[in-house]
């Protein structure tokens, strides 16, 4: 198995971060350093694209292009929220499963690597699984993606540390901007960022407070924690007595103390069955101005949390990077069915104090597939209404550095790929 030599196939799924292209440049860059590894193909949208064939040849892209990947956001080779499910179309799934087969067959892919998170690594997960039920050889590393931050067993994900670098910079400035214009009357402001289950990017917004109790935001609310509306209440009313204004984070999930998520749709469903979230934010917002007349805005930050790319942290593109590099690494020696883990050690520094050091493991798959990672409840505080210094010590890290993208115009001018198609061999898909 060691001696396997073949052609590498890497995609992208599930939301995309503004640091997802950079594994993938890590995955490109480290594939050409290894004789095993004959042709680089690039899969477009994910699984779904390789379903349908729709490969692309990344030994045709320009040097220039790849490195560009680093600043770019988005997906660059295309993703999709496509699940292989055999508990609940098992039928689907095993000819989903065939055709996948099919397509390795057909372009003798022998390496593959996909980036993502929870269902992503699920997936790679099931085609290791197939691999060796088939006895194809097949090495297959999962790379970890997630601006939620939620994947077990790693340090952290790549897409976190830019999204709450630009969360809570965007926290700080929104808080400026309404003090700024606070009087005797009050007001009160509502951010919600995205986190349905796990509140990690909204719990990241407490950096803009820098130790300072005055500091926005003065509440963040997680959907790890369950609250009472009135104690919501209260605590606005509190604030807003003490500083004229209230800077609040909600991370989109947020539930009350009945457990129902306080923003949710259920007359309308996503791609996974799941309730569409509507608006915690406006929920609370109403709520607030109708019980304390206090005059209340919302901002919803949406997909700009995790395409900032002109804010990304450097640390976080260069983990990013590295994991690419570190799952071709894995499967060249012949690993598979692991996924790479950010290992985080503090060393001593010149000072007299520590710093962080960075490197890469490996955790099977079997561990991390449809696995949830929520923040600790001793890193909130008691109440629940402020994550506490131990989250503060672990994030902080996280946001070092900025990326600096090539400019022109006074723009980032980011990276786009040629996509050059490889030639189809097999009749379309049914």
């Amino acid at each position: 198995m060691a001696e396997l030599v073949g052609n590498l196939l890497v995609a992208q799924s599930g939301g995309p971060t503004s640091v997802i292209n950079a594994s993938v440049a890590g995955v490109i860059t480290e594939a050409g350093k290894h004789e095993c590894i004959e042709e680089i193909y690039g899969g477009l949208n994910g699984i779904l694209g390789i379903l349908n064939e729709d490969l692309i040849d990344l030994n045709d892209e320009k040097d220039r292009a790849i490195k560009g990947m680093v600043y770019t956001p988005a997906a660059a080779l295309g993703t999709c929220r496509y699940k292989i499910d055999f508990k609940k179309k098992p039928e689907p799934a095993a000819q989903d499963m065939d055709r996948l087969f099919e397509v390795f067959k057909a372009h003798n892919i022998r390496f593959f690597f996909y980036a993502g998170g929870n269902d992503s690594q699920d997936t790679s997960h099931k085609i290791h699984e197939e691999a060796v039920k088939r006895g194809y050889d097949l090495r297959v590393i999962g790379v970890p993606k997630t601006i939620d931050n939620d994947l077990p067993h790693t340090d952290s994900c790549p897409g976190y540390g830019s999204a709450i670098k630009y969360c809570a910079v965007t926290a700080m400035e929104v808080g400026i901007d309404v003090g700024s214009m606070a009087t005797d009357d009050g007001s009160c402001c509502i951010i919600e960022v995205m986190g349905r289950s796990a509140g990690w990017i909204a719990a990241g917004t407490v950096l803009a407070k820098r130790g300072e109790p005055a500091n926005p935001p003065h509440l963040i609310l997680l959907p790890e924690i369950q609250y009472n509306v009135d104690a919501i209440l209260a605590k606005v009313k509190e604030t807003v007595a003490a500083y004229k204004y209230c800077i609040m984070v909600v991370g989109e999930g947020i539930r009350d103390d009945k457990g129902e998520e306080i923003g949710v749709d259920k007359t309308r469903l996503d791609a996974f069955g799941h309730p569409v979230l509507s608006g915690a934010a406006e929920c609370i917002a109403e709520f607030i101005q109708g019980k304390l007349n206090t005059k209340t805005r919302t901002v919803k930050l949406g997909y700009a949390q995790r395409a900032a790319a002109h804010f990304a942290s450097a640390i976080d593109a260069k983990n990013a990077f590295a994991c690419g590099e570190a799952a071709v690494k894995a499967a060249a020696e012949g690993k598979s069915g692991f996924m790479v883990k950010i290992v985080r050690e503090y060393v001593p520094d010149e000072k007299g104090g520590q710093t962080v050091k960075w490197s890469t493991g490996l955790q099977p798959l079997a561990d991390i597939a449809n696995v949830e990672h929520f923040v600790p409840r001793d890193w909130v505080s008691e109440d629940g209404f402020l994550p506490n210094e131990k989250f503060v010590e672990y994030a902080r890290p996280l946001i070092e550095g900025e990326v600096k993208p090539v400019m022109e115009g006074g723009l980032p001018k980011y990276s786009v790929l040629e996509k050059s198609r490889v030639e189809k061999t097999l009749p379309a898909r049914a």
